[in-house]
Formats: structure tokens, sequence, C-alpha cells
């Protein structure tokens, strides 16, 4: 599901012991200009280093640097990705965008219902199975095998049941859910909180507490 966008490609190639390696260095876009700059220069500096038919030991060094700096920028990728996409604004823009489509008001973010979040989602961490924490808010729970699923992802995967939900009857297509759906956009359901945590066994579980709860039996949304 997720989907990858890049920067030119830059190659170094260092022989060693008859073998020729290739490595193949992807920057990605949203990576800070000035660790960009220092995968280039590192990689200049390689290429000085055979143009001078320097040591290997140099070279090797050299490397060893640009392995460092490798490194470094993916964990700030990593990082980018785990504040810039997933901040309480994410969260509530996307919740807010489908309850304008049906006349609802916005919602606002509740610090005290986030660290309710945080707390059930850091306990289901260990295998992060989807089970309700059964607490006084409405909740929406959701696990991606991968690191890079995001606030958006979530709440775009609730919303999207939003084709199976019929309001004249007030009910799901058969066969089909669309309670997540209908949280998301249930009009007493005023105050949000959410958060985000990784999997000891991989992916990522996001849970979104609601307040006042939503989906009661009998009751339409909006």
């Amino acid at each position: 599901m997720a989907h990858e966008t890049s920067s030119p490609l830059d190659r170094v190639y260092h022989k060693r012991a008859g073998f020729l390696l290739l490595a193949r260095i992807l920057l990605p876009i949203n990576i800070p200009g000035l660790v960009e700059d220092v995968l280039h220069n590192q990689l200049a500096e390689i290429k000085s280093h055979k143009r001078r038919s320097s040591t290997g030991v140099a070279v090797r060094m050299a490397v060893s640097k640009l392995v460092l700096v490798c490194a470094c920028a993916l964990a700030l990728a990593a990082m980018h990705v785990g504040h810039a996409q997933n901040s309480p604004q994410d969260y509530l823009s996307a919740h807010n965008v489908a309850r304008a489509q049906v006349g609802v008001g916005p919602m606002v973010w509740d610090n005290a219902i986030a660290a309710y979040a945080q707390n059930y989602a850091s306990r289901l961490s260990g295998d992060c199975r989807m089970v309700h924490s059964g607490g006084p808010y409405g909740e929406n729970l959701f696990w991606g095998g991968g690191d890079m699923f995001t606030a958006g992802d979530a709440v775009r995967l609730w919303v999207s049941e939003k084709q199976y939900y019929d309001y004249n009857s007030n009910s799901c297509a058969i066969g089909r859910v669309c309670g997540h759906y209908t949280q998301v956009v249930w009009r007493n359901s005023v105050r949000l909180g959410c958060a985000r945590v990784r999997c000891n066994n991989g992916g990522v579980i996001i849970s979104c507490n609601y307040s006042p709860p939503g989906n009661y039996v009998g009751q339409r949304p909006y």
C-alpha cells in the first residue's frame, strides 16, 4: 500500500578481491537537503580516492563513512513519517474532512483522550491484536503491516466504509462493516484523541478514541 517516491540514484563502484560491488543509494525526497549534500560529498570523496588510486584502506574508510551517513538519512526519513504525518492535526483534519462532507461539525483534540489511546495502544504492541479496550470512549483500531502507515491511512480506511452505510435504513450493507465510518462522523462525538505505536512483531497499530462515544443502537450518526 505504501508508495515510494525518490530522487535520482547515485552509484558507487568499488573493486575488492576481484569482485565489483555496486552500492545503489536511494535518496528519499523528504530527507533534509543538508543530509543529501553530505551524501553527495561523501560519494565524491570515494570517487576521488578511486581516481587517485588510493589505498584500499582509504577507500574502505570512505565507504564506511558513507554507510553511516546513509543510516542517519534513513533514520531521519523514519522520523519524518513518524512525526510529520501523525500529528494531532493530521488525525483531526482527516476526521473533519469526512464530517464536513455530511454536514457535521469539526472535532477538537483532547490530550487526555490521546493519553488513553497511547496507553492502550502501547499495551497492544506486543502482538498488536485488534482487541478493543472496552473503555469509556468510542474507539477505532487500525493495523498495518509496515512502518510507513500513517494517521491518514487509518482514517481513510475507516471512511472507506461510507459506501456500505445506508442512511435511510441506518444500517450497513449485508455482509459489510460500516461502524468505523459512523463513529468518525457521529455528530455528538466532538473530542478526539489518537495514538500510533510500532508493533513488536512488525507493523503499526493506530488507535483513535472518541468522546462522547458514538454508534448507539437505533440512533443515526447525524
